[in-house]
């Protein structure tokens, strides 16, 4: 009887540590990967935007920064010409993404304060272009239109204005 008792004690309690886990981390949720011997030599991850709290709005300087870490990713994976869309002059935009290194890779910072000017928003966002032996600073402009009559759908979403290089010091 003693034994029944501990062996239903024991089962109850793996049930309720089981429980425990499964509220603790959606079921999907990836492992965590260990620590690799390249991690611990690699640079910093670059700097990403937090994960939103819930939908973002297209006219928010939220949705200005997702615009630079799409456009980060995709010069990332070599896809310039899906990059080059995320501009508002497609020939400034392949002019510039022809001109970087093939191992480049893009380190965001803190989004800027927007300023309005002539019916259109500006922010800016400090990056870091970076490759092997390759590590320059630029500012991104993002500019969207109001909702200004005669303005386009196209005008009125966040879009890279241009990106202006730091100098080097």
């Amino acid at each position: 009887m003693q034994r029944t008792a501990i062996a239903i004690s024991a089962a109850l309690l793996a049930a309720c540590n089981q429980q425990a886990r499964q509220n603790q981390a959606p079921s999907n949720a990836p492992e965590p990967a260990a620590p690799s011997k390249e991690a611990a030599t690699a640079p910093a991850k670059p700097a990403q935007l937090s994960e939103p709290k819930g939908p973002i709005d297209p006219k928010s300087v939220e949705a200005a920064g997702q615009i630079v870490q799409s456009f980060g990713a995709l010069i990332e994976q070599h896809r310039l010409a899906e990059a080059a869309k995320l501009w508002g002059n497609s020939a400034a935009a392949t002019t510039f993404v022809r001109g970087l290194p093939h191992d480049v890779h893009l380190e965001i910072g803190d989004l800027g304060e927007t300023e309005g000017a002539a019916g259109s928003i500006y922010t800016t966002m400090p990056v870091t272009f970076y490759g092997d032996k390759y590590r320059r600073k630029a500012d991104v402009i993002l500019r969207r239109v109001n909702d200004v009559p005669g303005s386009t759908e196209a005008q009125r979403r966040w879009h890279i204005e241009r990106i202006e290089w730091k100098k080097t010091a």
